[in-house]
């Protein structure tokens, strides 16, 4: 059973999904699954290729953004508020836990919406986001 956490009407976190979870995906109305988890933490049977093959089959949009532990680092960030501008939503991000998947959405709302209703959209999809305020800060300050 899929454990999906919604933090938007439009953007949705989950923990490891499998190919047999697409068909479920669609139904429920998504249009695009973004796959944060790198193909070494995960065996074959779910990883980017056969998550991308599921995906297509659906119809749906597909973007593969791996996300080492520790290693959000600037292109990263630049790369999933890019994939954000050019996918259709409702959206699917995913990792091992989700957390991930929510770090990357809280930096691409930051200088968006209030730090405080980034960490209460996290924090009500089972997220504590509070210590990611200073990257937040810092993330929001830096844009044009």
């Amino acid at each position: 059973m899929m454990d999906l956490r919604q933090i938007t009407p439009d953007f949705a976190v989950a923990p490891q999904i499998t190919p047999d979870d697409v068909p479920a995906l669609v139904e429920l109305g998504f249009k695009t699954i973004l796959n944060n988890r790198p193909d070494e933490e995960i065996d074959d049977s779910a990883d980017n290729a056969a998550m991308r093959a599921a995906v297509s089959r659906a119809g749906l949009s597909y973007r593969h953004l791996p996300y080492y532990p520790g290693r959000m680092t600037p292109e990263l960030v630049a790369e999933f508020e890019s994939a954000m501008a050019e996918m259709p939503g409702p959206v699917l991000a995913y990792c091992r836990s989700g957390t991930r998947s929510s770090h990357l959405w809280a930096m691409w709302q930051a200088g968006r919406m209030p730090l405080e209703g980034i960490v209460a959209a996290a924090a009500s999809a089972g997220y504590d986001h509070r210590s990611l305020v200073p990257l937040l800060e810092a993330h929001a300050a830096s844009r044009p």
